[in-house]
């Protein structure tokens, strides 16, 4: 006999409808799955074996074949479990429910316990566009589904308890999508902690209003680091489409909770000098999101960059620019998202205290060089603001005058972000960041004076043409911070004024 039921898959971000296939013939007892199963799918041959028999269904002794259609395409991972044990019971006539017009997508134990799978939300994402009226999934991942309105997200913790709903003896509810808790509601670093360091404060409210990449530049003990963890308490709350694309990438890396099925807060990662080009950009024999793509929307924080691998580093110089990262495997190739804002932080010298005020420096000038040449001219071009971070004075340290909190510096940082978001909108983007080349005319007006001190600084310091489009990106956001339609020529005169430090180290 021969039965079928929908289930869904995944590649990268992509998720599409899979038809488990079903059929049942008499001859030699076998169990074959076909239709490019990976390892874990050819391995639910064990799992649903063992599944039926422990809750008291009967296994047939025939030839079994489960072919998961279209059969061009990988699948991977135990999520399809649940599905071909729903086929055995239908082509063997111990259900006898329609399983049509439903995805199925959950991991068995030996048992019958539903165990819970990555994807889901990409998954009942395409579930829903492809016309299907529900998706039973595990419990764990029920809160994940819910997510998404418009289709019955039922949530099953065994097998029993699927088969009693759906010969009618148990009644199941479609899970509700749950709020998780505001972004504020949290415990982020507070800005009111940071004594002093005023130029690094104000680079950073100048990053998270346009969306910039930052370089800060100082001794050990100076305040990147510190400065670096409070950029999430003034960046600009998600939207609900930011929050589906963040999220949809922690689902396919495991990395959802069902206490928090939705990314609210923007990602803040930050990754060890440690880690390789793999795990930065993502990879594997089947690809998973490297650490540029776990932080979309969010802050990659690069603490200690010269010690990353030179190949570690040279990954990103694509990625910024393009907002997304292309894996290519054997199997396919998949393409994340990774908007991120890159904030760096380094020492002026192995010993730390190049250019100190009062500490000497004990390296010596080759070695120096050699340090700051593990960072190279194109990826220290793709940072939009260059920040000296220099010793913290006492007065500063010792006075019990409260700094800025972040809530204040936040509220600037929404006003110049709706601005942008009003200017650019026609064009697709939401930050000054992103604005294209062709488009810098229009969206970023000059007054004469700014723009005659920008072919000053152009010629005097040898930008490129590079530096000179990010030069006048973050002139645009410092203006709107002023509120400013136009650029003046103190918004140039700043952000000029952030591309000076890579002269003051790398060209000595």
């Amino acid at each position: 006999m021969f039965a079928k039921a929908e289930s869904m898959g995944f590649w990268g971000l992509s998720a599409f409808p899979v038809s488990v296939e079903t059929d049942i013939t008499p001859g030699l007892p076998g169990f074959d799955v076909v239709g490019l199963p990976d390892t874990a799918v050819k391995e639910s041959r064990d799992r649903v074996r063992a599944a039926l028999k422990n809750c008291g269904y009967t296994f047939p002794i025939h030839r079994i074949t489960v072919n998961l259609a279209p059969a061009d395409r990988k699948k991977s991972g135990p999520l399809y479990d649940l599905p071909i044990l729903l086929g055995i019971l239908s082509a063997s006539g111990q259900l006898s429910a329609p399983l049509s017009g439903a995805a199925f997508l959950g991991e068995l134990s030996l048992g019958g316990d539903v165990r819970p799978v990555d994807g889901v939300l990409p998954m009942v994402l395409a579930a829903k566009e492809a016309g299907l009226r529900a998706v039973f999934l595990p419990k764990e991942n029920e809160a994940e589904g819910a997510v998404v309105e418009g289709i019955g997200v039922y949530g099953i913790s065994h097998i029993n308890e699927l088969i009693d709903f759906l010969d009618g003896r148990q009644t199941l509810s479609a899970a509700r999508a749950e709020r998780p808790a505001r972004a504020e509601e949290l415990l982020t670093p507070d800005f009111s902690d940071v004594k002093g360091q005023q130029s690094g404060r104000r680079a950073m409210e100048i990053a998270a209003a346009g969306g910039h990449n930052l370089l800060l530049i100082g001794p050990p003990g100076s305040g990147k680091s510190m400065l670096a963890k409070r950029l999430p308490s003034i960046l600009p709350d998600m939207t609900f489409e930011e929050s589906i694309e963040t999220s949809k990438i922690y689902s396919v890396a495991g990395l959802l909770r069902p206490e928090s099925p939705l990314v609210t807060r923007r990602p803040f990662r930050a990754p060890h000098h440690t880690i390789s080009a793999v795990g930065l950009a993502g990879g594997g024999t089947t690809p998973r999101p490297g650490e540029v793509s776990l932080a979309h929307n969010g802050v990659l924080f690069l603490d200690e960059l010269p010690e990353f691998s030179r190949q570690s580093l040279e990954v990103l110089r694509q990625p910024i620019e393009d907002q997304e990262i292309t894996i290519s495997r054997i199997g396919g190739s998949s393409t994340y998202p990774c908007s991120v804002m890159i904030v760096a932080a380094m020492n002026p010298c192995p010993c730390g205290y190049y250019g100190h005020p009062t500490r000497p420096c004990i390296c010596k000038e080759a070695q120096v060089s050699r340090y700051l040449s593990r960072i190279s001219g194109p990826l220290l071009d793709r940072l939009d603001l260059h920040v000296d971070a220099m010793p913290v004075e006492y007065e500063h340290l010792s006075s019990g005058k409260p700094a800025e909190a972040s809530a204040e510096i936040q509220k600037r940082v929404q006003r110049a972000r709706k601005l942008q978001q009003e200017r650019l909108k026609p064009l697709g983007i939401y930050s000054n960041a992103r604005i294209p080349a062709g488009k810098l005319h229009e969206c970023c007006p000059m007054t004469g004076g700014a723009s005659a001190f920008l072919k000053t600084a152009f010629e005097h310091l040898g930008l490129s043409a590079r530096a000179y489009d990010r030069v006048v990106k973050v002139a645009r956001t410092i203006a709107d911070l002023d509120g400013s339609e136009t650029i003046d020529t103190a918004h140039i005169a700043e952000a000029v004024q952030y591309r000076s430090l890579d002269r003051k180290y790398w060209q000595k």
